[in-house]
């Protein structure tokens, strides 16, 4: 495999820096081209000069004195704002791009990408969920591959290429159940964020951790299934597997399964996409099944977790209403984070904004643009309703 020149917007978050780690596992492999944040400069200025980086873009343009001073004297190039992070993903000094900003504002820059023909390795799930028929549409069109980073999807991805081209007769989406898997309505309604926060299993961002907490995360992931894999939500199973060892599995129509396993640790997925077809050694926990001992599986009560129900109902309806429940969910989450909403506020949120949005069948990206604005805001109102 000849070395790969790599992109990687967000790369101050989870997923960012593990994909920093698989590159430091194999710098005769992969280098890094262009780095991205939106507001962690200090990190941003240490990453870029660690991997003697080309580019790098702070999104928050309040922020670009900052980089600027921080790496004067490097030969690194320092940009700002969300139109260079779009201009250089598409940069001809760019092989592979990893999409890893977090929520909507990682939808332009992944389609300038795409555009660009550029292979996308996708972890910021928000781009399928608000836009997935446009987004797809443009992978075909400029013969974009998209490769995915989510543990779940590239488990079925996996396990796709061990299926010799027979059809799928359904996905099995497996969730770990976040921190609140056992707990009793009642207390998951007064659940404070510190508790929320407490994933027994991955190690995630606040607002990925809180949607896992939700289960929201979840439905997210059945939305990017619908589109990754061009399957009908009804055929897209999630069962709750607290172990986290079985990432995804596919069923057959003569009842086979195919699962993939392997200990959670983002690193593999990650650097999957990056090397695929190739796999390449990863210092890394492997499993031992004498010692797992026993693997368990649950029904998702959405009783509990109503937002895996609302994603359900988004993609069925389909057009802009996943767009406008992803909005309206960034929104909820960031007020919740800031101890101004209770846990079930979220949900509630959520459903409000998506039976009030106007729905638009076939929306276009300047579509998607508006109902994510309208959107955002509604919930914003909602918001500042409760704190009334």
């Amino acid at each position: 495999m000849e070395r790969r020149r790599i992109a990687i917007l967000g790369s101050t978050g989870s997923i960012g820096r593990q994909t920093l780690d698989v590159v430091r596992q194999h710098p005769d492999r992969f280098e890094v081209d262009l780095l991205t944040a939106n507001n962690s400069w200090e990190l941003l200025a240490s990453q870029a000069r660690e991997f003697n980086v080309n580019n790098v873009v702070i999104c928050n343009e309040d922020r670009y004195h900052d980089l600027s001073e921080a790496l004067s004297g490097s030969d690194t190039k320092v940009f700002c704002g969300i139109g260079s992070a779009c201009d250089l993903a598409g940069s001809s000094q760019v092989d592979i791009v990893v999409a890893a900003m977090v929520g909507f504002s990682g939808l332009l820059p992944t389609i300038s990408a795409i555009k660009a023909g550029k292979i996308i390795a996708l972890a910021n799930k928000e781009t399928l969920v608000a836009a997935g028929s446009i987004v797809m549409g443009l992978s075909r069109k400029f013969n974009a591959p998209i490769l995915p980073v989510d543990s779940e999807h590239s488990a079925i991805f996996q396990c796709l290429l061990g299926a010799s081209g027979n059809a799928i007769e359904k996905i099995h989406l497996t969730a770990s159940g976040g921190p609140f898997r056992d707990w009793p309505k009642e207390r998951i309604a007064a659940a404070r964020k510190e508790e929320a926060l407490r994933h027994p299993r991955w190690n995630m961002g606040a607002k990925i951790t809180i949607d896992s907490a939700t289960m929201m995360n979840k439905g997210f992931e059945v939305i990017e299934a619908r589109w990754l894999f061009d399957i009908d939500p009804g055929h897209i199973k999630v069962v709750v597997h607290p172990e986290s060892i079985i990432h995804s599995m596919i069923e057959f129509s003569d009842g086979a399964v195919l699962a993939q396993m392997g200990h959670p640790d983002m690193r593999e997925p990650i650097q999957f996409a990056l090397s695929f077809p190739e796999r390449l050694t990863l210092d890394n926990r492997k499993p031992d099944f004498a010692e797992i001992g026993s693997l368990t599986f649950q029904e998702p009560d959405t009783s509990r977790f109503p937002a895996l129900a609302l994603a359900y109902r988004a993609i069925g309806r389909g057009g802009n209403i996943p767009c406008a429940m992803n909005a309206a969910n960034e929104a909820a989450v960031a007020a919740y984070l800031q101890d101004r909403i209770s846990f079930y506020d979220i949900s509630d949120i959520v459903e409000r904004c998506m039976e009030e949005e106007d729905f638009i069948a076939e929306p276009d990206l300047d579509c998607i643009l508006d109902t994510n604005a309208r959107s955002f805001r509604r919930a914003c109102s909602l918001i500042e309703r409760k704190n009334g």
